[in-house]
């Protein structure tokens, strides 16, 4: 069956077959960052404290841990509505992204290597580190401060020392 040209060109008058250079523009614009799909978190990123963990099993991290973090954040008279938790375990993060999207004042590690992340160096645990706006902490992973041995104790006062640093609290412990 052969269709009338009159058929044919009321069917086919929404699509142009000839690529005009305002689409071609268009196409042009979009930009690479337009096309990265949002971050994942757990949180409201209230205070613009981002938490980067690795937990591979979890969606975000396990309970145990979540209650753990929790406990520091009241410490810190912050809660998880005032952070952002992203699990490097279940898609790679690339710092670029979180800053695009986040845009994070503080970025905690636990348990990541800060090159894996795409930063251009790396740092030691526990040493607060200012960069591109942002300051950072990296510390060993969740399931080696969270315990209660000896080490667990030592790593957690690191940490709290650490933290009364960064978030510029005072002597008073809750």
């Amino acid at each position: 069956m052969i269709l009338p040209l009159p058929l044919i060109a009321e069917l086919y008058k929404k699509i142009s077959l000839i690529a005009d250079s305002s689409s071609q523009k268009k196409k042009e614009e979009i930009a690479p960052s337009d096309l990265v799909e949002p971050l994942k978190f757990l949180g409201n990123n209230l205070r613009k404290i981002v938490i980067i963990v690795r937990h591979p099993e979890d969606v975000f991290l396990p309970e145990k841990h979540l209650e753990f973090l929790t406990k520091i954040l009241s410490s810190c008279n912050l809660n998880i509505g005032d952070v952002a938790i992203v699990n490097d375990g279940i898609k790679a993060v690339d710092i670029t992204v979180v800053k695009q999207q986040l845009h994070p004042n503080h970025i905690l590690l636990f348990g990541i290597e800060p090159t894996s992340l795409r930063l251009p160096f790396n740092f030691t645990p526990f040493k607060l580190q200012l960069y591109a706006e942002s300051v950072y902490l990296s510390v060993p992973s969740l399931n080696i401060l969270n315990t209660d041995s000896e080490e667990g104790k030592l790593l957690k006062t690191k940490l709290w020392v650490c933290l009364k640093t960064m978030f510029e609290m005072s002597e008073t412990i809750k």
